[in-house]
């Protein structure tokens, strides 16, 4: 380079901008980095590379020396050369030599189209299009990177490969969008980063990427380079047999799991994905569940929240492995013809430096007034549902995880805290609607987009409200006024029964109503029966320990309350170790106690769930008509003095049906009258009494019971049956003629 060129460079004013570069604050800065024009055929390459001895511009096989502007860290040089003239920067630092391509010779590959649809409220795949990306640029590999930051006055990335200086890659701000954007070249998949965000008031905040695909585990808080695989395809055979397993009027039994404590190995260890899959997956075969739930398995920073308090929200949490390890995970479900579910939670976020609150240094993703956007009994943040990101950001993380992993649906927690502005609050805590309701319009609307887009791009999926209150329409189609979901969690019925179950049997005639009060209202929405890990926590006790009486009596009373559960019209979902009865309550930190299943008490009960399991899955009486009022018919509800209930549940085939006789006290009865609906011959298809369950052996019959032509129950015949104490029995009609 000829000296009138070094000198004009080094005249040339740019301490404004050096000074910028140095704060780590530059707004715009593809409008003074990398290549521009210095008149006809030439440009003027800048660099700004903090701790750099001598830069080189490597063009055409040339080696072009940089001119440093003062004792900045800024780097100059004039060369001959278009636009379109690819060039890389050898650099030498006190310690190596390296060449690297220039992210500021790359132009902006957002996708402006996307983004406006982003700004709308309805982009479904905008995990496609913001985070981190592997990508290949004009014949250079590296990564996009691309964040929502709105009000921020600079971004840069930062990360291990640029020893986390803010002052390294300034990100392009798209004000159209408030979207930031730079490509690095030849970065490398497990490299942690983060953003790096000056705020408006001149602040820095440093935060993981909102759409990171991995997460780094604690105590660690980046966001991990990850690449976005192809999405899980289900076979023509697999998309049939999901469609027939999540069907209205299919069998439903879910196994809730949380896998971090169902079991340990090597002194308390994690088993992995791929050992889970192994493991789980054959006992829920085994044990004859349809479906297993995952607790929230979003990548999360603090156990004790049991995932309900995620940072990652695109990232399946690395404890049990990588996001191939997932794959693998949720392709051994698809196999063995087992649907899979996974707690979704769309109503809050915690309040973590480097997770999504003030994210930009202004309350981006949650309200700002604390009435609307902070949650008083978790200590968390809500989601502006009225923000229109915000609902693409939510939109596209169910997408996520029901498309690239082919999920079979999403348990949405805590739906109701999204409903009501009023929620948990005291007068004068929350802020009315624009009607003046306490309906939250934004959540309610949001919660219908994710529906329709769920339902309308993976057929056979469902979705799942754990919503505890009476807010109409659950269950109910968008476009009759419904939220759209497929099911709602029946919180009424499992409190009331739960109610009724921990009583003294002498004192439940007086509360028999709680038996019998569910079907009431069990046709006004698509219910799930749910025995579920919130109640056996927090002080609750164990499912047996709630149970009164002596052992024996415990587990009797447990027994024939799982047996009536599996009865009562609605699909069922039991929390782990509810099935062999575990003693303590569940404690994230440790395994399900195992062990106890050397007792026959124990191994009684899990035998019992298998059977009825085994029964509900190959009855279509006791699960067709789920959603229907012709497939329930209570025989006696009226019996409090005895705490005996009975009822019928017929198929759509009506002349198929069960009968159901549940006797809830310690007493026994010989020659106990029942009316049956039609004559025939009724034959024992369960008793939760017998030995193998630990129970007393009480026969219920030896032999076939056949209907008598005597009237009882409204009914013109009847059986005569032996009753066993505290427990469940199903019969099943065998033939329409009575033998005698």
């Amino acid at each position: 380079m000829n000296s009138s060129v070094q000198t004009n460079l080094i005249t040339n004013q740019y301490d404004e901008q050096v000074s910028a570069l140095e704060k780590g604050c530059f707004k715009d800065p593809f409008s003074f980095l990398g290549p521009h024009s210095a008149g006809v055929g030439r440009l003027e390459i800048r660099s700004y590379l903090p701790g750099a001895s001598k830069v080189a511009i490597k063009l055409n096989e040339q080696l072009i020396q940089c001119v440093r502007y003062r004792d900045s860290d800024l780097y100059i040089a004039q060369v001959s050369a278009t636009a379109e003239d690819a060039y890389t920067f050898v650099v030498d630092y006190p310690d190596c030599q390296i060449e690297a391509h220039d992210s500021y010779c790359f132009p902006s590959l957002l996708d402006h189209d996307a983004m406006y649809l982003f700004n709308e409220g309805t982009l479904e795949h905008a995990y496609r299009h913001l985070g981190a990306h592997f990508i290949t640029s004009a014949g250079v590999a590296g990564v996009r990177f691309s964040v929502w930051a709105p009000n921020a006055s600079s971004v840069s990335v930062i990360g291990e490969f640029n020893h986390w200086q803010k002052n390294q890659h300034f990100m392009r701000f798209n004000p159209s969008c408030g979207v930031w954007d730079i490509f690095i070249p030849e970065l490398k998949e497990g490299q942690c980063y983060k953003y790096a965000i000056t705020t408006i008031s001149g602040g820095v905040v440093e935060k993981a990427d909102p759409f990171a695909f991995k997460m780094q585990q604690a105590p660690g808080t980046a966001s991990v380079l990850q690449h976005r695989n192809s999405a899980i395809k289900l076979t023509e055979t697999m998309r049939q047999q999901r469609i027939k397993r999540n069907a209205i009027d299919a069998p439903v039994s879910i196994y809730e799991v949380h896998l971090g404590s169902w079991q340990r190995k090597n002194e308390n260890n994690y088993l992995n994905y791929h050992e889970l899959a192994d493991k789980l997956i054959t006992y829920v075969l085994q044990q004859g569940f349809t479906h297993i739930q995952l607790m929230p398995i979003s990548e999360y920073p603090f156990d004790g929240s049991w995932g309900y308090q995620p940072v990652g929200l695109f990232a399946p949490t690395s404890r049990f492995g990588g996001v191939e390890d997932f794959r693998y995970f949720v392709e051994q479900c698809h196999k063995a013809n087992i649907g899979l579910l996974i707690d979704w939670v769309p109503g809050h976020f915690p309040s973590d430096p480097h997770g999504l609150h003030c994210f930009d240094g202004t309350h981006l993703y949650e309200h700002a007034d604390a009435r609307q956007g902070f949650h008083p009994d978790w200590n968390t943040y809500i989601y502006n549902y009225d923000r229109p990101e915000v609902r693409s950001f939510l939109i596209a993380n169910a997408m996520f995880w029901l498309e690239e992993f082919a999920i079979d649906g999403l348990r949405v927690d805590a739906v109701a805290s999204m409903l009501y502005l009023d929620y948990s609050r005291e007068e004068g805590q929350w802020v009315p609607n624009c009607y003046g309701g306490r309906e939250n319009l934004g959540a309610i609307e949001c919660l219908k987009q994710v529906n329709l887009r769920s339902y309308a791009n993976n057929p056979g999926i469902i979705m799942v409200a754990e919503e505890s209150t009476a807010w109409p329409g659950v269950t109910r189609q968008v476009d009759h006024d419904g939220l759209g979901f497929g099911y709602k969690w029946n919180m009424g019925w499992m409190n009331d029964s739960l109610h009724y179950m921990h009583r003294d049997p002498l004192y439940r005639q007086h509360h028999h109503h709680e038996m019998t009060f569910s079907m009431v209202y069990a046709y006004s929405e698509n219910y799930i029966l749910p025995l579920s890990h919130d109640e056996v926590v927090h002080g609750k006790g164990s499912l047996i320990e709630k149970m009164p009486g002596d052992d024996w009596q415990k587990f009797a009373n447990l027994r024939a309350y799982y047996a009536f559960m599996w009865a009562h019209p609605g699909k069922k979902l039991l929390f782990m170790g509810g099935e062999f009865a575990q003693r303590s309550e569940w404690s994230h930190d440790k395994s399900l106690d195992w062990h106890l299943l050397e007792h026959l008490s124990h191994e009684g009960m899990q035998k019992v769930v298998q059977n009825l399991n085994q029964i509900y899955t190959s009855i279509p009486a006791l699960y067709e008509l789920d959603n229907d009022s012709i497939g329930f018919s209570w025989i006696d509800s009226q019996n409090a003095q005895q705490s005996i209930f009975s009822f019928v549940r017929y198929a759509k085939n009506t002349s198929d049906y069960v009968i159901v006789i549940c006797n809830l006290t310690p007493n026994s009865y010989q020659q106990y009258r029942i009316g049956v609906p039609s004559k025939g011959d009724f034959e024992v298809i369960l008793n939760t009494d017998e030995q193998h369950y630990f129970g007393s052996g009480f026969e219920v019959s030896n032999s076939l019971l056949s209907a008598q032509a005597q009237p009882s129950h409204g009914h013109n015949h009847s059986i005569l049956l032996s009753l066993p104490p505290l427990a469940t029995v199903y019969l099943k009609k065998v033939s329409n003629e009575s033998i005698n």
